[in-house]
């Protein structure tokens, strides 16, 4: 009888607190030589076109060979990202870039993508597991570099980034599990891209 009641009281304690220990934690995290945004910032922000080469940019972490997430590429892939229609002309381009695609095989352009986010359940357990109630509170940090380099000397760098990524997702279903059941597995398995 007394192991009836501590787990009558457990399941009690778990209802009216929600469990939210027990919901899942998803966390996406690129390998990358950097911890924060900063630390990446700071190591992007010592690339000097016309002056860092790509000996430079091995010991600042932009290596496409050491360090995991770096895209090279050619002079084609870079004219259809900076020139993807003919509205923009060679005449547009910065010169670093002019540069580059007059070089076309001397030319080759890293593109680095890193985030690291978390994201933690919050919330009743038993709502969640049923799908009628789910919410999620999501951290982190993005991170993009795109750096061209002719003759392995930098001619041209630029970055966008999310410093501070910080949000709340919150999704409510009234029919629980029989509201919407083809995305049952999809939803357990995308809890890092709230």
């Amino acid at each position: 009888m007394h192991l009836h009641t501590t787990i009558m009281l457990a399941l009690t304690l778990c209802l009216a607190t929600g469990c939210s220990g027990m919901l899942p934690v998803a966390k996406t995290t690129d390998e990358a030589r950097w911890d924060t945004f900063d630390q990446v910032k700071a190591s992007f922000d010592l690339i000097t076109p016309f002056s860092t080469t790509q000996k430079d940019l091995l010991q600042l972490g932009f290596d496409p060979y050491q360090t995991s997430n770096i895209k090279i590429l050619n002079y084609l892939a870079i004219i259809d990202k900076f020139m993807p229609n003919t509205n923009i002309t060679m005449a547009d381009l910065p010169p670093g870039l002019k540069g580059c695609v007059e070089a076309t095989d001397s030319c080759v352009a890293y593109e680095m993508k890193i985030q690291k986010l978390k994201s933690q359940r919050q919330g009743n357990l038993f709502l969640d597991l049923l799908r009628f109630k789910r919410q999620a509170h999501q951290t982190g940090w993005r991170f993009t570099a795109f750096i061209v380099l002719v003759d392995d000397l930098v001619v041209y760098k630029l970055w966008d980034g999310q410093p501070r990524i910080e949000g709340e997702v919150y999704k409510k279903n009234p029919l629980g599990p029989l509201q919407e059941p083809a995305d049952l597995a999809t939803d357990a398995a995308v809890v890092g891209t709230f």
